[in-house]
């Protein structure tokens, strides 16, 4: 218990700070005003006054309640709790673009604060960075939208609580506006062609591209970016090698609307030293095109992240490379989506592969793991001999957004509609809609975050055109149905460990064709899709991710803790491939190239199809969401396990799926997990897959297999499937037909 003189004392300084903090008696207004010199291009109108405001607490409901900080009077005041963090809030009617605040605080102020703004009151975004004060009267810029925008106060300056005589709230952009055009510039990466074009003229671009990689030892990793588009028309005689980083598509808005006579064409032979292997034949493209294939049969021997989409192959296609009896390796691919072969599919040495919605005359192959799902032509299920996997339907598709010009010689992104139980392909005539490129900012290598994130908040979309960005800041997606589109590869590589990119918990926002590169200081995240515990049903109008590629390593010497977090419900993530280097241009190793987790999945009613995630350093996929779904897992655990202990005490390392023991409802099929310990052949991975034990958790048609038999994965799902390498045997698969 105090004695009487220390609590006169406290008495006297409690009633003291009350007396500095008395405002002067009600008048005319005096409160600053936000003028268009202040920030560039904002409106002086105050769109918080006189608006319905809210407040985490209040000092005294009935004198400093929150409505007094949007009253226009100086000498009112809302005031907080004398506790940390606090908000205050107002609702502006509708939603607003938001340029710019200015506060007036009183002797009580945030000594930290960040402006947040929400469409509807429960899902929030930043609209400025943790920002620091000294009180009085201080303007900030904004960017964002929102119907509400609330100050969160994070730390107070003094020992009471946070007080605002007058909080003013400012529409507009803040900046010149960003031009725009139906008939943009595309950037020196970017080669078109009509019908008019010489032959040899397209062919001299196409093979000094392709040249330029052959056997060099830097193309894998290096900034080149190269995409070759067709305006409709057929084409003679046009033989495409596709390298690295390379995109040929078609410009029609069907596949049919651009034939090209020759091929299509991805072998091995290209890289120095190992000129009889495939499986490194990554990040490159075909869409939106159709190929009369020179002598019947095109060949597309790639490995991860080298998708074909909408095209049509008019005749056979294989997906092995060349000469394989004399010696030429295995190719490890691959995704086709939304495409036709009317002839025979070989997949050759393909070790797995994934074919979504799709039409074949035939298949002919299988080594590990065949996934189809909602593919007419395709095999009858009958895992794991041979090991076919089928589903009648792809439980929810939406087919990527693809670029096409119109009659009139201009350009928009096509953005299909969402199908349910899909199957075949969507063409001709894909349900949709489309935006004119007016609606995209098309940015360029040389734009700053600052500018992309100014695109953003203008209400644009953004049109990423092929090269490198890197990014000061994090690039903040706040609005619904906004399409964020990379052509050729476009890459994000973030600075000074910042997230890369977030996406806000709203409907229906499009995320494709993109390469996420980690910069050499820790991210905590590259891609984040929504809010953590938000959970917004979101099944009308998904958010999508499709073709986009995490890189932890090879060009650098890259950091992120996790690559891709989906929060949002019923998200799809449609083909990604997560990969912590295991070679590359810049060294790679246990502790310099280091990453965590590939994709941690929150949602709920999140589906994957077309799963690739590779050598991270935990647990590959995490998922945590209700009633998930996968079709199509392919993973290698990490090579590079230093030992036992190391990698993970108390248990054998660390499973590549893995779903929480808190799910009760959770569904994948068609699951491969490999280990090349070549570090240490004696590590062992206790199981490639871990799952609770409930009858609504299934896995159908998963296997292990041993590389070399260099390491062990002793069982396939918890404690069932027989363990890899098995005795006798070299590279043999171990299966498991369902769990449990």
């Amino acid at each position: 218990m105090k004695n009487a003189a220390t609590l006169m004392t406290l008495l006297t300084v409690a009633l003291s700070a009350c007396s500095s903090q008395t405002s002067a008696p009600a008048g005319p207004d005096t409160s600053p005003q936000l003028s268009a010199q202040t920030v560039t291009g904002c409106s002086t109108t105050n769109l918080a006054q006189g608006k319905s405001a809210t407040a985490s607490s209040t000092e005294n409901a009935a004198s400093l309640s929150a409505a007094a900080a949007v009253d226009n009077n100086t000498a009112t005041r809302w005031s907080s709790a004398f506790s940390d963090a606090q908000w205050l809030q107002v609702d502006l009617g509708s939603s607003q673009q938001l340029c710019g605040v200015t506060i007036q605080w009183e002797a009580a102020y945030a000594k930290t604060f960040q402006m947040l703004v929400s469409n509807d009151g429960t899902t929030w975004t930043a609209a400025s960075p943790v920002t620091s004060s000294t009180g009085g009267t201080q303007n900030l810029s904004l960017s964002g939208s929102g119907r509400y925008i609330r100050m969160n106060g994070l730390q107070r300056a003094t020992q009471y609580g946070y007080s605002i005589f007058e909080l003013q709230v400012f529409g507009g952009t803040g900046v010149t506006p960003l031009p725009t055009s139906d008939t943009p510039d595309f950037g020196p990466n970017v080669s078109i062609f009509d019908t008019s074009t010489p032959i040899a003229t397209i062919q001299s671009k196409l093979d000094t591209a392709f040249n330029a990689q052959l056997r060099n030892p830097s193309a894998q990793f290096g900034d080149q970016r190269n995409v070759f588009l067709f305006k409709p028309g057929t084409y003679g005689r046009v033989w495409a090698n596709v390298g690295f980083y390379t995109t040929v598509a078609g410009l029609g808005l069907n596949p049919d609307d651009v034939t090209l006579n020759g091929s299509i064409n991805v072998d091995s032979g290209w890289v120095y030293g190992d000129e009889k292997n495939a499986t490194q034949n990554f990040w490159r493209s075909a869409e939106n095109i159709a190929v009369v294939p020179e002598g019947g049969t095109d060949r597309w021997a790639v490995s991860q992240a080298a998708p074909m989409r909408r095209v049509h192959i008019r005749g056979n296609l294989t997906m092995g490379p060349s000469n394989q009896d004399g010696g030429q390796g295995y190719s490890s691919g691959g995704f086709i989506a939304d495409s036709k072969v009317d002839g025979q599919v070989t997949s050759g040495s393909q070790q797995q592969w994934y074919t979504r919605d799709s039409t074949l005359g035939s298949w002919s192959g299988s080594n590990w793991n065949m996934v189809f799902s909602g593919v007419g032509g395709a095999p009858a299920q009958s895992f794991p001999n041979p090991p076919y996997t089928v589903l009648g339907g792809t439980p929810v598709s939406r087919e990527k957004p693809y670029l096409y010009i119109d009659s009139a010689g201009k350009y928009r992104l096509f953005l299909p509609s969402l199908r349910t139980n899909s199957s075949n392909a969507t063409w001709p005539n894909t349900p949709g809609t489309s935006l004119p490129l007016s609606q995209f900012y098309v940015a360029k290598p040389s734009d700053s975050a600052a500018t992309l994130n100014q695109a953003l908040a203008q209400g644009l979309n953004l049109f990423l055109t092929p090269g490198v960005y890197h990014l000061s800041q994090t690039l903040n997606v706040t609005r619904a149905n906004t399409v964020v589109f990379g052509l050729g590869f476009a890459t994000l590589v973030p600075d000074n460990g910042v997230n890369a990119m977030s996406v806000a918990d709203v409907d229906g926002v499009r995320i494709a064709g993109l390469l996420f590169d980690a910069g050499t200081v820790n991210s905590a995240a590259l891609l984040t899709v929504g809010t953590s515990g938000s959970h917004i049903n979101h099944a009308a109008n998904p958010t999508t991710v499709q073709d986009v590629y995490f890189r932890i390593g090879g060009a650098v010497a890259g950091k992120a803790t996790n690559s891709l977090i989906v929060n949002s419900d019923n998200t799809i993530v449609d083909h990604i491939w997560a990969w912590r280097a295991d070679h590359g241009n810049s060294p790679t190793g246990w502790t310099v190239n280091t990453a965590d987790t590939g994709m941690i999945v929150n949602g709920n009613a999140v589906l994957a199809t077309g799963l690739f995630v590779e050598h991270y350093q935990k647990y590959q996929v995490v998922w945590n969401g209700q009633n998930g779904k996968t079709v199509f897992f392919q993973n290698e655990m990490p090579y590079d396990v230093p030992n036992q202990a190391t990698w993970r005490s108390g248990a054998k390392g660390y499973a590549a799926y893995k779903v929480a023991d808190s799910v009760t409802s959770h569904e994948a099929w068609g699951l491969g997990a490999y280990s090349y310990f070549n570090v240490d052949p004696t590590i062992h991975a206790d199981r490639a897959i871990e799952v609770p034990n409930v009858a609504a958790v299934k896995i159908h048609d998963a296997l292990t297999v041993s590389l070399g038999n260099v390491g062990f994965i002793d069982h396939v799902v918890n404690n069932a499937g027989p363990a890899a390498p098995q005795p006798g045997t070299n590279t043999q698969p171990s299966n498991l037909i369902s769990y449990p």
